[in-house]
């Protein structure tokens, strides 16, 4: 799980991730900051690093790379996500399963916003199905 800010979003589908996935499945929290990995700890994460080396290095490892799409959008989130965190989230060899939250400098279009509540049970199941 990636995430930036305050770690709000991370927070929420960790706590989503960690009741719907079986027992002993391992969640990393790694953020931007020491706020949003406290918060994914919080919520259930097994471990936590925090910063851009500790992303950058964490990513080719991961089984599934969760977070909002921010995470491979240079400078998005206040510029919490450097053009390297996006760049190695991108090439890593995870499936990237991605929240499509607004950011205000993009505009998706095709895509059907949706409650972040209603994404999160989405990103649940498509993990549990790609880890099966």
């Amino acid at each position: 799980m990636i995430d930036g800010m305050g770690g709000g979003i991370g927070g929420q589908i960790t706590a989503q991730l960690r009741r719907e996935l079986p027992a002993g499945a391992d969640i990393t929290a790694l953020g931007t900051n020491a706020a949003a990995t406290a918060a994914m700890l919080k919520a259930g994460a097994d471990r936590g690093a925090t910063g851009e080396n500790a992303i950058i290095f964490s990513a080719q490892f991961a089984d599934v790379i969760v977070g909002p799409l921010g995470i491979i959008i240079p400078n998005a989130m206040l510029g919490e996500i450097s053009p390297a965190i996006a760049a190695a989230v991108i090439a890593a060899p995870a499936p990237k399963m991605l929240l499509p939250v607004p950011q205000p400098h993009i505009e998706l279009i095709g895509i059907e916003l949706k409650p972040l509540s209603a994404l999160m049970r989405e990103v649940a199941e498509k993990i549990k199905l790609t880890l099966a």
